[in-house]
């Protein structure tokens, strides 16, 4: 479950045998719910670590550093509520063991930059840039707050330059 993130512009391209936002020139990344972690100890509860979070991997029932439980989120609170469109809150920063979600970049900051530049003349932090995939529209520093709770372990930087989706 995941919300991907493209530069506003990609519609532009005259290409129907193509779908332009998956183009790494476009597409930012996706946000994807992560399952647990603990905000307190900053680690996730997956046993195989960060990386293996989206796939078939073993997970702790409690932190394995403070053994704090997770809370119960309901979908209107929790990260897979969030990739579902059920959770329309605005991101924070949570404590203790709570659902959370990851990011997996397919452009690195200073080409967002300066794609956003290109298509937009200079950086403006007052017009929407950036859309998802449901047609919800971000400023640049909106889209910047969305990545704020995501800790830096499950921002990953392995697709850079790939189409992916």
């Amino acid at each position: 479950m995941g919300t991907n993130y493209y530069i506003k512009g990609y519609d532009k391209e005259d290409d129907d045998d193509f779908d332009n936002r998956m183009d790494p020139k476009w597409h930012i990344g996706k946000r994807s719910a992560a399952g647990h972690y603990c905000f307190d100890c900053d680690i996730t509860l997956c046993k195989d670590g960060p990386t293996r979070v989206h796939y078939d991997a073993k997970w702790y029932d409690k932190c394995p550093v403070c053994g704090k439980k997770p809370v119960i989120e309901e979908m209107e609170n929790s990260s897979v509520g969030m990739e579902l469109g059920f959770n329309k809150n605005e991101t924070k920063l949570k404590k203790g063991v709570a659902s959370v979600s990851s990011f997996t970049f397919a452009m690195n900051f200073i080409d967002i930059v300066n794609k956003i530049k290109e298509e937009f003349g200079k950086s403006s932090n007052d017009e929407k840039v950036i859309i998802n995939e449901y047609g919800d529209e971000f400023t640049y520093i909106e889209f910047l707050n969305l990545l704020k709770p995501i800790p830096s372990s499950l921002r990953f930087r392995h697709s850079i330059g790939k189409e992916f989706s």
